[in-house]
């Protein structure tokens, strides 16, 4: 038996399929091992050596894999086919003790031919690859583990920074700053229908005056404008005619994907990514499990001379000679592309969208044929266009048309790229090119003319955010739509329609980390770091000396940035005798012992003290604010840790427990909104414009108030407490505390099993 080891149960099933019965096919779910989730896990003093842990949910996989390795006379380690992939393969070996014994085969894509062929095409693990995924992932954990509890200290709980992840925010952030900086600037449209004398109408556009561009900027120069065209003769100055020609786009790279995804399906970065995954690793259909395209996670645009072959004579077939180049067309990759992988493109050329249509489901149906037909469109003809630009003038005024026919379809007749500008004004206004002749009079049919305001720049969507990641080489393809999930999941952007909207914590944090790590969230460092990371992946770099070189004058920053704003005072602490340090906090400046972690003694600069004397140790207790508000605690802390809530109203009653008094306190929960129809219940501070559960409007909603119960104000030493409020009296039936009901009118036996009651004679 032959074992095949790759990462996704999908996968295995397509591959099982093509392999005969000397082969089993096993998947490891992804990485079967990491770095540990809570503890940093990368000694820093250790050259950075990462320590690995494996998760308790992949032990029973390991397990598994381990047995069948046993019986294996060959494993191959088939995951995907780039760095991530090769470092789940190293994994794999290492944890089970696979050196020696174990292949790696890699293929780009989940076909019968391009499995089998790699088959016969075994090679040992690339460190290289692997060492280029370490580095990330150890550069990724120091940064992100270093960051993230300075977030948490000087903004707010449960907040995360990260090497890329922090610099696309900012990129979102910078984009909102200008659009809220922005002031419109005021300007005017004339568009005037000419015609000439054996000729249609056509609408043209002022766009000069005196030989230089030209826009009204108020209403006066519109009007003089519109005077000087209605008045003066409008005449031909130019019609330049030309046959235009447009090349074909390349083929997806993981980028362009999502982009067009994006403007052409509404599918979110996150979404794309997912649909083209499985039609990656396969998908179940009544022709069994089945792949549709190459791998998904490439910036490279080159195609394979076979896959190449096949696209022109399908092209032929289905089109006509026509619309086949003379010589196959070829793309070159962007300069830092890493072009280990073809483009995307679909396996099986006859498997057309047609086809695919009545066995997939309408997002994966939508985006194969979006893969498909740009594959098939880039290695078409030119399409040819007959386009003219007509220049009319009146005085010193110019007018403009443009316009243009297509004469050859060519790659257009599969898949046409063109989008128009919205924030342009000027159009192909023609859609009959009009046969007007230099030093040809026109008349004029009407002029309108429109105030207009220039517009800020745009939000992001997920297309344009991926595409100025890329432009600007922050993240790899991989990298992008797990990046905007992040932000999205974060709550740092929320989406209005397809735009993506930074929240008010998006601001602080960006400002905070660019205050003190202006590297990180610099662009170009950003960029510059992922290319050394790259040359790791090419052989030419130590990963360790890499972090060596980042690390220090990181941590440096760290602790500035810890420490700032802290100022030693002449203030004692109390407990120890050392000065206290003034520091800055999410809740604003508190005192700290300097000699922390020996002692651990913190307070408020200004702290009150109150007249409330602490039942425990007799000193008066102080205000404090926590998250919930205003409380008293005992300031003679650790020794005494008696704490009280402020709404504590004191009664006669004693403790029938301890003999300690008894206090009035309210429910933890506070005020709350309950519907009337299903009794949901939701927080009173949230907005609730309809039920969470049943979905009735806000009006069937009511406010009522944290439930109040009667508690000894001895706890937690006496944890004694009853919703009803106690009498001190024991109840003669059965010896239980009695209680007297809330309507005040009736004592009871607070036992359950006891039923005896009283009924109160107020007259006594």
């Amino acid at each position: 038996m032959q074992l095949i080891i790759v990462e996704s149960p999908s996968k295995a099933k397509t591959i099982e399929k093509y392999l005969g019965g000397k082969y089993k096919v096993d998947a490891s779910g992804g990485h079967v091992r990491d770095l540990p989730e809570k503890r940093l896990g990368v000694n820093v003093a250790n050259n950075f050596e990462p320590n690995y842990v494996i998760s308790a949910d992949k032990k029973p996989v390991i397990k598994r894999l381990k047995e069948k390795v046993e019986k294996a006379d060959k494993v191959y380690l088939a995951t995907d086919p780039d760095r991530e992939g090769e470092a789940i393969s190293w994994h794999l070996q290492e944890v089970l003790g696979l050196q020696g014994k174990a292949r790696r085969i890699e293929f780009n894509e989940i076909s019968e031919k391009a499995v089998k062929e790699a088959l016969k095409n075994p090679r040992d693990i690339d460190y290289n690859l692997v060492d280029s995924q370490q580095a990330r992932r150890v550069l990724d954990r120091l940064v992100g583990y270093k960051l993230s509890p300075l977030l948490c200290k000087r903004i707010q709980n449960g907040l995360s920074a990260g090497r890329v992840q922090s610099v696309a925010l900012k990129i979102v952030v910078d984009r909102e700053r200008e659009i809220q900086a922005f002031v419109p600037t005021e300007y005017w449209n004339l568009k005037a229908s000419v015609k000439g004398d054996k000729t249609a109408a056509f609408s043209t556009l002022l766009v000069e005056k005196n030989g230089k561009k030209f826009k009204p900027a108020n209403e006066r120069e519109a009007a003089e404008a519109e005077t000087a065209i209605r008045n003066g003769k409008l005449i031909v100055t130019e019609n330049k005619k030309s046959v235009t020609s447009s090349h074909a786009l390349p083929p997806f790279t993981t980028s362009t994907m999502q982009q067009d995804a994006s403007a052409k399906l509404n599918m979110s970065s996150p979404m794309c990514m997912q649909v083209a995954q499985h039609l990656y690793e396969g998908i179940e259909t009544p022709n069994g499990h089945l792949a549709f395209v190459t791998y998904i996670r490439t910036d490279s645009v080159r195609v394979s001379v076979e896959a190449q072959a096949e696209a022109r004579e399908f092209i032929k077939n289905k089109y006509g000679e026509e619309y086949v180049p003379l010589k196959p067309n070829v793309y070159k990759s962007k300069k830092n592309a890493q072009d280990a992988h073809e483009a995307i493109r679909p396996i099986d050329l006859e498997l057309t969208p047609e086809k695919a249509k009545a066995i997939l489901d309408k997002n994966h149906y939508n985006l194969y044929k979006l893969i498909y037909d740009r594959f098939v469109a880039s290695q078409m003809s030119d399409a040819k266009y007959d386009s003219a630009q007509i220049t009319v003038t009146s005085g010193d005024y110019a007018l403009k048309a443009n316009g243009r026919n297509v004469k050859f379809k060519g790659y257009t007749a599969v898949y046409d790229d063109y989008r128009v500008n919205e924030n342009s004004d000027e159009e192909e206004s023609v859609k009959v090119i009009p046969n007007v002749k230099e030093g040809e009079e026109l008349k004029l049919v009407s002029l309108e003319k429109e105030q207009k305001f220039t517009k800020p720049p745009t939000r992001f969507t997920d297309a344009s955010l991926v595409k100025v990641m890329e432009d600007k080489g922050i993240g790899r393809p991989s990298t992008y739509a797990t990046i905007i999930s992040v932000l999205s999941k974060r709550k740092y952007t929320v989406k209005d329609g397809k735009y993506i909207v930074p929240t008010e914590i998006a601001f602080e944090i960006t400002d905070m980390l660019t205050k003190y790590f202006d590297d990180i969230m610099d662009v170009s460092f950003t960029a510059n770091m992922e290319d050394k990371l790259d040359d790791i992946e090419n052989g030419g770099k130590d990963w360790h000396k890499i972090i060596a070189e980042f690390y220090p004058p990181f941590q440096e920053k760290v602790n500035f940035a810890t420490t700032d704003g802290d100022e030693v005072t002449d203030i004692i602490c109390e407990k120890c005798g050392a000065p206290m340090i003034r520091k800055v906090g999410r809740y604003g400046k508190f005192l700290a012992c300097s000699s922390y972690p020996e002692c651990s003694n913190i307070k408020s600069e200004n702290e009150e003290v109150s007249d409330v004397k602490c039942d425990k140790c007799g000193a008066l207790m102080v205000y404090k604010t926590g998250k919930y508000g205003k409380f008293l605690t005992c300031p003679n802390y650790p020794n005494c840790s008696n704490i009280k809530p402020l709404d504590e109203e004191t009664t006669d009653v004693k403790c029938d427990k301890c003999g300690g008094e008894m206090v009035i306190k309210k429910g933890k929960f506070g005020k709350y909104m309950q519907c009337k129809s299903c009794k949901a219940t939701k927080s009173m501070t949230e907005k609730v414009g309809v039920c969470p559960r049943c979905k009735r409007p806000a009006q069937k909603l009511m406010s009522k108030s944290g439930k109040v119960y009667y508690g000894c104000s001895g706890y937690p030493e006496c944890n004694f407490m009853s919703w009803d409020l106690p009498t001190g009296e024991t109840c003669p039936k059965c010896g239980g505390y009695i209680v007297i009901t809330k309507d005040g009118k009736t004592k009871k036996c607070s036992e359950k099993g006891c039923n005896y009651s009283e009924k109160i004679n107020k007259e006594k």
